[in-house]
C-alpha cells in the first residue's frame, strides 16, 4: 500500500491532500469536498475508508486554504472550486503509480457541483461520478455535458436537494441513477445511513472503473 502526503502547486498556493494506493488498487476516488469543508471532514472519511476496503485508493485534499475556508463566498464559488479540482486530477495524471488507473469522482454539496463540471475537462480519464447531497443545480448547464455514469444519492427528507437532483437526473445523458436513502437528511447523520451512501458509492465505483480497466485493455489489444 502506498500513502503519502501530498502538497501540489496550484499557481500562487499550494493545497495539501492524503493520497492512499491499497494493493490490487481498482481506481482512485478523488474526494471533491463541499460548503467549506476538507480534506478532515468525519463523512468523507468515513466514506473514504469503506471504500478502502474495496481496494479502491482515494485522494482527500483541501480545495481551499485554510485562509480561504473562512471566506463564505469562496465556498460557493464553483468555477475556483473546478478549476482546482482539474489541476490536482491532472497533477495525479502525471504520477507513475496513479495515472494508470481509473479516477473516479466523488462530491458532496457544492463539491458535487464541481465534480461534475471538472469531469467535462477531462473526460476521458474519469470513470464515474457519485454525488452526495449534491447542489447540482450549480451545474446544471454542464450536466448534458457530463460523459460519466453518474449516481446521485439524497437522503430522504432533504426536500429541496432531492427535487434538485431530480431535475439534474433528467439533464444527464449518461448512465445514470438516483438513490434516496430512508430517513436521512442532508447529512446522513441518523444511524446507518452514510453506511448505506458508503456501499452504494463502493458498488457504483467498482462497477465503472472495472468497466473502464477492461475498455483500455480492449484497446491496447486492438492497437497492438
Amino acid at each position: 500500500m502506498i500513502k503519502e502526503l501530498l502538497k501540489i502547486k496550484l499557481d500562487h498556493i499550494h493545497v495539501e491532500g492524503e493520497l492512499i494506493i491499497p494493493d490490487h488498487c481498482q481506481g482512485i476516488v478523488i474526494f471533491s469536498h463541499g460548503s467549506g469543508s476538507g480534506r478532515f471532514s468525519p463523512r468523507n472519511n468515513f466514506v473514504a475508508q469503506y471504500l478502502k476496503k474495496l481496494n479502491l485508493g482515494t485522494f482527500l485534499f483541501d480545495l481551499l486554504t485554510r485562509e480561504e475556508a473562512m471566506d463564505s463566498t469562496l465556498r460557493f464559488n464553483i468555477p475556483l472550486l473546478t478549476e482546482r479540482l482539474e489541476k490536482v486530477s491532472r497533477h495525479l495524471l502525471k504520477i507513475p503509480y496513479t495515472k494508470s488507473l481509473p479516477f473516479c469522482y466523488f462530491g458532496g454539496s457544492t463539491g458535487a457541483a464541481s465534480a461534475m463540471i471538472a469531469s467535462t475537462l477531462i473526460p476521458r480519464h474519469i470513470a464515474a461520478i457519485v454525488s452526495r447531497g449534491g447542489r447540482l443545480d450549480l451545474s446544471y448547464e454542464y450536466l448534458p455535458e457530463v460523459e460519466a455514469p453518474s449516481l446521485l444519492i439524497v437522503g430522504e427528507y432533504d426536500n429541496d436537494i432531492l427535487e434538485i437532483n431530480r431535475r439534474a437526473l433528467d439533464l444527464l445523458q449518461v448512465p445514470k441513477k438516483l438513490e434516496i436513502v430512508p430517513g436521512a437528511t442532508h447529512l446522513f447523520e441518523e444511524p446507518g445511513c452514510l453506511e448505506q451512501v458508503a456501499e452504494l458509492a463502493g458498488n457504483w465505483f467498482l462497477k465503472y472503473a472495472r468497466l473502464k480497466s477492461n475498455q483500455k485493455k480492449q484497446r491496447i489489444k486492438t492497437t497492438n
